[in-house]
């Protein structure tokens, strides 16, 4: 069984290796709550604005109505008095862009008409994007 060092010990290790400055701890301690805080500051400011973006949208169903025309529908969801665009590309089955397009969504669901250049089997929703939100949702 061994025991704690008795201070005696302490004070010859201290003696003979030198002890470490007493403000060292608190001044530690300080800088990690202040990281801690600022890192809490920004993890809540991210949730926040990234959590409730000004535009959301999510491609509901698409049709290829002929070789140079394809047709999709686009849910969107914007909030109070905010203009976006939106943008849609159409894929040709080797996975080539033939046809896209970016329109003015309004609120709820939009039919929109992509021209293309040959038959397309696809179509990618690229996004929505707003002058404060640049990354497409």
């Amino acid at each position: 069984m061994t025991s704690a060092p008795s201070t005696g010990s302490e004070q010859r290790l201290a003696e003979r290796y030198g002890a470490p400055a007493p403000w060292r701890r608190r001044v530690a301690i300080g800088i990690t709550v202040a990281l801690a805080a600022v890192g809490l500051v920004w993890l809540a400011w991210a949730a926040f604005f990234h959590g409730s973006p000004e535009v959301r949208s999510e491609l509901v169903t698409f049709e290829v109505v002929s070789s140079s025309e394809t047709t999709a529908r686009v849910d969107v969801r914007l909030g109070e008095d905010v203009q976006a665009t939106c943008r849609l590309r159409a894929l040709a089955a080797d996975k080539t862009a033939v046809g896209e397009i970016a329109f003015t969504p309004v609120n709820g669901n939009n039919d929109v008409v992509i021209r293309t250049e040959r038959e397309a089997t696809a179509v990618e929703k690229l996004g929505c994007t707003t002058p404060d939100q640049p990354r497409p949702r």
